[in-house]
């Protein structure tokens, strides 16, 4: 494990899982299966993790709409500029591949934005769930248990799709 300190919290939409280094949060993992990535490590709380915590309870809670806890992207120049993209929606906002893809100056790269949009490792903070296909349809999500936590995820923050 990089990060050397692990939280875990319970959400509506499974546990999730929180890593940390001294200065920002590096993952954020949400329950597959009944699992998390690291199960099998003991809890190690900071500051930072606390803050984290209370953040996503207020966002679980509908309190919160924006996070300002620090994050470390750790990705390729490609994935760090999609991901920098999906920073910029706000609580409620959707957008497209194509969108995001033209938005990184590379169109007609949907299928690569969404490999990128599915490496996210920082979900919910970093809204990787706003992503909607072009005509409005959801086409999958990497999180959690994939669709259900999308549709859970948009649904609280009343973002309408195409069935």
């Amino acid at each position: 494990m990089d990060s050397p300190y692990l939280i875990r919290l319970t959400s509506p939409i499974g546990r999730i899982e929180l890593q940390a280094d001294d200065r920002a949060l590096t993952s954020l993992a949400i329950e597959r299966d009944g699992t998390l990535p690291h199960d099998d490590l003991p809890e190690r709380t900071s500051p930072l993790l606390e803050s984290a915590r209370i953040q996503l309870e207020e966002y679980f809670d509908g309190r919160r709409t924006t996070f300002d806890i620090p994050v470390r992207l750790d990705g390729t120049p490609f994935q760090r500029a999609v991901w920098a993209e999906l920073r910029r929606l706000g609580w409620g906002e959707a957008t497209s591949y194509g969108a995001l893809a033209a938005a990184v100056g590379r169109p007609g790269s949907a299928r690569a934005i969404g490999g990128a949009v599915g490496a996210n490792p920082m979900p919910i903070i970093v809204g990787c769930h706003r992503v909607l296909a072009s005509d409005g349809r959801i086409t999958g999500y990497s999180g959690g248990e994939g669709i259900p936590t999308k549709l859970w995820l948009l649904g609280h923050e009343q973002i309408g799709f195409a069935a």
